[in-house]
């Protein structure tokens, strides 16, 4: 294992975390970092669907207070992306628990961590809720922050419930059998500098019209919303954060600079209390999808938030 500088430049480096091999051959995960010399406390840090990290003001925020911050480019995403992969796949979300297994030992025992903070943001907020309940120890993981996780399809119940089974189906039949629903790319442009938005990332990872969707990753995700509908009992303080409104739409819309334009916030946030005891909900005014990346009023909403709830509930016993 060894560290380089990453794409970001410094202080960020990066490594990559070589994996078991699946049906499409070699697969790697990478884990960027930015040290706090003494440190004892980190955060890591994973994206969402169609997504990389590339917020370096949050990480800004963490080494502020104090953390070491690490950065998870899931397989087959970002910097983990290979012309032999179909983008974002997995066929199982537990896929994830080797990477994050591994992030975590290094975070740990390479570099010498004894708190862990996860911060996951839509999908990632979803699988690290899931891998949190699976661990099941606080060893592992001391705190989590979902930032819009990705708890529940944006429709309604009579589509979930009616297409489920014929989901599941065709994602065993069929794992990368691409369906026709692409991402709205109205939300990536009320982001990026080059279109309405002021921030900047690279589009060959994170590109408006988004990646395929796959059934088989499809099917994982319906299964992973049907465990967190049963209760996850994640035993750790959880910030839960959403914007307080959504707008769907297929058109630009103003609204889609001060809403969640891709997930239903309403419903993710009434699934808040079945992933453990203790939960403390936080709804974001004027909040996107990704909080972080909303206008400076709602940040500020956030970081405020997200201190508090720091200082309340992962300050060191």
């Amino acid at each position: 294992m060894e560290f380089r500088e990453d794409i970001l430049g410094a202080p960020y480096e990066a490594t990559e975390l070589p994996l078991i091999p699946d049906e499409e051959g070699e697969v790697t995960a990478t884990l960027v970092r930015r040290l706090v010399t003494g440190s004892r406390q980190a955060v890591l840090y994973l994206h969402g669907y169609n997504d990389y990290f590339f917020q370096t003001h949050l990480a800004d925020h963490y080494t502020a207070a104090g953390f070491s911050f690490y950065a998870l480019d899931l397989r087959k995403y970002g910097r983990s992306l290979r012309p032999h992969h179909s983008p974002n796949f997995v066929a199982d979300l537990a896929s994830y628990d080797e990477e994050l297994d591994e992030a975590v030992r290094i975070i740990r025992e390479v570099d010498g961590h004894t708190r862990l903070l996860v911060n996951g943001h839509s999908t990632g907020g979803l699988v690290a809720a899931l891998w949190a309940a699976r661990r099941g120890e606080r060893a592992v993981v001391d705190g989590l922050f979902l930032n819009s996780p990705f708890l529940s399809m944006p429709a309604g119940p009579a589509v979930r419930t009616l297409g489920a089974p014929a989901l599941d189906a065709l994602g065993r039949a069929a794992p990368t059998r691409k369906l026709p629903a692409p991402l709205n790319p109205h939300y990536v442009h009320s982001l990026h500098r080059s279109h309405r938005g002021s921030w900047e990332f690279d589009l060959a990872l994170k590109p408006a019209e988004g990646f395929p969707l796959f059934a088989g990753w499809l099917a994982a995700i319906q299964r992973g919303h049907r465990t967190v509908r049963r209760g996850l009992a994640v035993d750790c303080p959880i910030l839960f954060m959403a914007s307080t409104a959504s707008t769907v739409t297929n058109r630009w819309d103003e609204a889609l600079t001060r809403t969640d334009a891709v997930l239903r916030a309403d419903d993710i946030t009434a699934l808040a209390p079945r992933l453990g005891r203790h939960v403390t909900t936080v709804r974001i005014e004027g909040g996107l999808h990704d909080l972080v990346l909303s206008a400076e009023s709602a940040r500020t909403q956030v970081f405020t938030e997200l201190d508090r709830w720091l200082t309340a509930y992962f300050a060191a016993p």
